[in-house]
Protein backbone atom coordinates (compact mmCIF):
# COMPACT_ATOMS: atom_id res chain seq x y z
CA UNK A 1 0.00 0.00 0.00
CA UNK A 2 1.14 3.47 -0.62
CA UNK A 3 1.42 5.91 1.65
CA UNK A 4 0.28 9.10 0.92
CA UNK A 5 0.99 12.70 2.74
CA UNK A 6 -1.25 12.89 5.78
CA UNK A 7 -4.26 14.56 5.57
CA UNK A 8 -5.55 16.51 8.76
CA UNK A 9 -9.10 16.08 9.17
CA UNK A 10 -10.26 19.41 10.96
CA UNK A 11 -14.47 19.96 11.85
CA UNK A 12 -15.36 23.51 11.59
CA UNK A 13 -18.59 24.66 13.53
CA UNK A 14 -20.85 25.58 10.87
CA UNK A 15 -23.30 23.41 9.09
CA UNK A 16 -23.66 23.96 5.62
CA UNK A 17 -26.28 21.67 2.80
CA UNK A 18 -27.17 19.75 6.21
CA UNK A 19 -24.11 18.49 7.27
CA UNK A 20 -20.73 19.26 8.71
CA UNK A 21 -17.84 20.73 7.03
CA UNK A 22 -14.17 19.56 6.45
CA UNK A 23 -11.29 20.22 5.04
CA UNK A 24 -10.63 18.47 2.18
CA UNK A 25 -8.21 15.88 0.89
CA UNK A 26 -5.00 17.70 -1.08
CA UNK A 27 -5.06 16.66 -5.22
CA UNK A 28 -1.74 15.01 -4.56
CA UNK A 29 -3.42 12.74 -1.72
CA UNK A 30 -6.33 11.26 -4.36
CA UNK A 31 -3.67 10.73 -6.77
CA UNK A 32 -2.40 7.63 -4.53
CA UNK A 33 -3.48 4.18 -4.13
CA UNK A 34 -5.02 4.63 -0.97
CA UNK A 35 -5.79 7.17 1.24
CA UNK A 36 -4.62 8.17 4.95
CA UNK A 37 -6.06 9.06 8.13
CA UNK A 38 -3.75 10.23 10.88
CA UNK A 39 -5.41 12.99 12.75
CA UNK A 40 -8.25 11.41 13.78
CA UNK A 41 -7.78 13.17 17.32
CA UNK A 42 -8.57 16.09 15.46
CA UNK A 43 -12.11 15.56 15.21
CA UNK A 44 -13.53 17.41 17.89
CA UNK A 45 -17.64 18.04 16.98
CA UNK A 46 -18.75 15.98 20.06
CA UNK A 47 -16.49 15.52 23.42
CA UNK A 48 -15.40 12.26 24.57
CA UNK A 49 -17.93 11.81 27.41
CA UNK A 50 -20.56 11.86 24.25
CA UNK A 51 -19.17 9.35 22.15
CA UNK A 52 -19.45 6.34 23.33
CA UNK A 53 -23.31 6.94 23.73
CA UNK A 54 -23.43 8.73 20.41
CA UNK A 55 -21.46 5.98 18.81
CA UNK A 56 -24.13 3.14 20.32
CA UNK A 57 -26.91 4.67 17.82
CA UNK A 58 -24.88 3.99 14.90
CA UNK A 59 -26.31 0.87 12.70
CA UNK A 60 -23.74 -1.46 11.94
CA UNK A 61 -24.36 -2.20 7.94
CA UNK A 62 -24.26 -5.90 7.44
CA UNK A 63 -24.42 -8.19 4.65
CA UNK A 64 -24.08 -11.88 4.39
CA UNK A 65 -24.78 -15.17 6.46
CA UNK A 66 -24.39 -14.52 10.14
CA UNK A 67 -22.27 -17.74 11.18
CA UNK A 68 -20.02 -17.55 7.88
CA UNK A 69 -16.55 -18.99 9.00
CA UNK A 70 -14.98 -14.95 7.83
CA UNK A 71 -15.85 -11.68 8.82
CA UNK A 72 -14.26 -9.23 6.84
CA UNK A 73 -14.96 -5.55 8.15
CA UNK A 74 -14.25 -3.01 5.35
CA UNK A 75 -13.27 0.31 5.74
CA UNK A 76 -13.60 2.93 3.16
CA UNK A 77 -14.70 6.16 2.10
CA UNK A 78 -17.35 7.34 -0.35
CA UNK A 79 -14.90 10.49 -1.53
CA UNK A 80 -11.78 7.31 -2.03
CA UNK A 81 -11.39 6.65 -5.73
CA UNK A 82 -9.43 3.80 -4.88
CA UNK A 83 -12.39 2.60 -2.95
CA UNK A 84 -14.45 3.18 -5.82
CA UNK A 85 -11.85 1.37 -7.82
CA UNK A 86 -12.14 -1.88 -5.14
CA UNK A 87 -16.34 -1.78 -5.08
CA UNK A 88 -16.42 -2.28 -9.20
CA UNK A 89 -13.36 -4.35 -9.26
CA UNK A 90 -13.00 -6.59 -6.37
CA UNK A 91 -16.47 -6.31 -4.37
CA UNK A 92 -18.94 -7.68 -7.04
CA UNK A 93 -16.70 -10.79 -7.14
CA UNK A 94 -16.47 -10.70 -3.73
CA UNK A 95 -20.18 -10.67 -2.95
CA UNK A 96 -21.33 -12.90 -5.60
CA UNK A 97 -18.66 -16.02 -4.74
CA UNK A 98 -18.12 -15.40 -1.09
CA UNK A 99 -20.82 -13.26 0.49
CA UNK A 100 -23.80 -14.74 -1.11
CA UNK A 101 -22.24 -18.38 -0.78
CA UNK A 102 -22.30 -18.17 2.91
CA UNK A 103 -18.59 -17.82 2.93
CA UNK A 104 -18.32 -14.43 4.05
CA UNK A 105 -20.13 -11.75 6.50
CA UNK A 106 -19.29 -8.62 5.41
CA UNK A 107 -19.18 -5.48 7.17
CA UNK A 108 -18.88 -1.94 5.44
CA UNK A 109 -17.42 0.91 8.04
CA UNK A 110 -17.44 4.50 7.00
CA UNK A 111 -14.43 6.96 7.03
CA UNK A 112 -14.64 10.36 6.57
CA UNK A 113 -11.78 12.49 4.95
CA UNK A 114 -13.72 15.06 4.27
CA UNK A 115 -17.26 16.92 4.41
CA UNK A 116 -18.67 15.14 1.59
CA UNK A 117 -17.65 11.72 2.44
CA UNK A 118 -19.90 12.10 5.54
CA UNK A 119 -23.18 13.58 3.54
CA UNK A 120 -22.55 10.77 1.05
CA UNK A 121 -22.64 8.51 4.03
CA UNK A 122 -25.53 10.47 5.25
CA UNK A 123 -27.57 9.79 2.01
CA UNK A 124 -26.35 6.08 2.03
CA UNK A 125 -27.86 5.56 5.54
CA UNK A 126 -30.82 7.59 4.95
CA UNK A 127 -32.83 4.62 3.43
CA UNK A 128 -31.99 2.17 6.14
CA UNK A 129 -30.43 -0.61 6.39
CA UNK A 130 -32.33 -2.43 4.10
CA UNK A 131 -31.20 0.32 0.77
CA UNK A 132 -28.12 0.95 2.12
CA UNK A 133 -25.73 -1.34 -0.09
CA UNK A 134 -27.98 -0.95 -3.48
CA UNK A 135 -27.14 3.45 -2.79
CA UNK A 136 -23.49 2.68 -2.22
CA UNK A 137 -23.62 0.76 -5.08
CA UNK A 138 -24.87 3.80 -6.98
CA UNK A 139 -22.62 6.27 -5.35
CA UNK A 140 -19.30 4.12 -5.22
CA UNK A 141 -20.60 4.02 -9.14
CA UNK A 142 -20.99 7.41 -9.94
CA UNK A 143 -18.29 8.77 -7.57
CA UNK A 144 -16.28 10.82 -10.10
CA UNK A 145 -19.77 12.65 -10.96
CA UNK A 146 -21.07 13.50 -8.00
CA UNK A 147 -17.78 14.81 -5.94
CA UNK A 148 -16.53 16.38 -8.96
CA UNK A 149 -20.21 18.27 -9.62
CA UNK A 150 -18.47 21.68 -8.60
CA UNK A 151 -19.52 24.00 -5.29
CA UNK A 152 -20.69 22.20 -2.34
CA UNK A 153 -24.27 23.30 -2.94
CA UNK A 154 -23.73 21.59 -6.61
CA UNK A 155 -22.50 18.21 -4.84
CA UNK A 156 -25.04 18.31 -1.98
CA UNK A 157 -27.99 18.27 -4.75
CA UNK A 158 -25.77 15.53 -6.61
CA UNK A 159 -25.70 13.61 -3.59
CA UNK A 160 -29.69 14.17 -3.16
CA UNK A 161 -30.13 13.20 -7.15
CA UNK A 162 -28.48 10.15 -6.23
CA UNK A 163 -30.48 9.36 -3.27
CA UNK A 164 -34.24 9.90 -5.26
CA UNK A 165 -32.55 7.18 -7.97
CA UNK A 166 -32.89 4.61 -5.02
CA UNK A 167 -36.25 5.74 -4.26
CA UNK A 168 -35.62 8.50 -1.24
CA UNK A 169 -38.06 11.44 -1.26
CA UNK A 170 -37.30 14.62 -0.79
CA UNK A 171 -38.49 15.26 2.53
CA UNK A 172 -36.71 12.62 3.66
CA UNK A 173 -33.23 13.19 2.17
CA UNK A 174 -33.30 16.33 3.84
CA UNK A 175 -33.90 15.45 7.21
CA UNK A 176 -31.21 12.84 6.79
CA UNK A 177 -28.33 15.37 5.67
CA UNK A 178 -29.83 17.75 8.65
CA UNK A 179 -29.75 15.67 11.07
CA UNK A 180 -26.59 17.09 13.31
CA UNK A 181 -27.46 14.11 16.03
CA UNK A 182 -26.88 11.56 13.43
CA UNK A 183 -24.27 13.52 12.03
CA UNK A 184 -22.10 13.75 15.54
CA UNK A 185 -23.04 9.96 16.35
CA UNK A 186 -21.46 8.80 13.20
CA UNK A 187 -17.77 10.76 13.38
CA UNK A 188 -17.91 9.53 17.24
CA UNK A 189 -18.36 5.77 16.00
CA UNK A 190 -15.80 6.30 13.10
CA UNK A 191 -13.30 8.00 15.64
CA UNK A 192 -14.04 4.82 17.63
CA UNK A 193 -13.24 2.26 15.45
CA UNK A 194 -10.39 3.38 13.20
CA UNK A 195 -8.52 3.97 16.91
CA UNK A 196 -9.08 0.51 17.52
CA UNK A 197 -8.57 -1.20 14.78
CA UNK A 198 -5.42 1.26 13.46
CA UNK A 199 -6.75 1.97 10.15
CA UNK A 200 -4.56 4.43 8.54
CA UNK A 201 -5.33 4.55 4.86
CA UNK A 202 -8.65 3.82 2.62
CA UNK A 203 -9.86 0.88 1.60
CA UNK A 204 -8.42 -1.35 4.64
CA UNK A 205 -9.63 -4.87 5.22
CA UNK A 206 -9.86 -6.59 8.54
CA UNK A 207 -10.31 -10.44 7.66
CA UNK A 208 -10.72 -12.27 10.78
CA UNK A 209 -9.33 -9.75 13.12
CA UNK A 210 -6.09 -9.35 10.52
CA UNK A 211 -5.72 -6.22 8.99
CA UNK A 212 -4.94 -5.91 5.02
CA UNK A 213 -4.31 -2.90 2.24
CA UNK A 214 -5.78 -2.61 -0.80
CA UNK A 215 -5.96 -5.79 -3.00
CA UNK A 216 -6.58 -7.36 -6.09
CA UNK A 217 -9.57 -9.55 -6.49
CA UNK A 218 -7.16 -13.00 -7.13
CA UNK A 219 -5.02 -11.72 -4.03
CA UNK A 220 -8.33 -11.43 -1.89
CA UNK A 221 -9.42 -14.93 -3.38
CA UNK A 222 -6.10 -16.60 -2.30
CA UNK A 223 -6.32 -15.67 0.71
CA UNK A 224 -10.00 -16.20 1.68
CA UNK A 225 -9.39 -19.58 0.14
CA UNK A 226 -6.87 -19.92 2.25
CA UNK A 227 -8.38 -19.16 5.58
CA UNK A 228 -11.62 -21.33 4.70
CA UNK A 229 -9.59 -24.34 3.78
CA UNK A 230 -7.57 -24.06 6.82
Amino acid sequence: MNRLIPIALVAATAVAGGAYWFAQPTQSALAQNTLTLDAIENVQLVASDEASANSDEVVEMVMGAEDAPITMIEYASFTCPHCASFHENVFKDLKANYIDTGKVKFIFRDVYFDRFGLWAAMVARCGGQERFFGITDLLMESQSEWSRAGDPVAIADALRKTGRLAGLEDDQLQACLQNEDKAKALIAWYQENASADDISGTPTLIINGDKHSNMSYRELSKLLDEKLEG
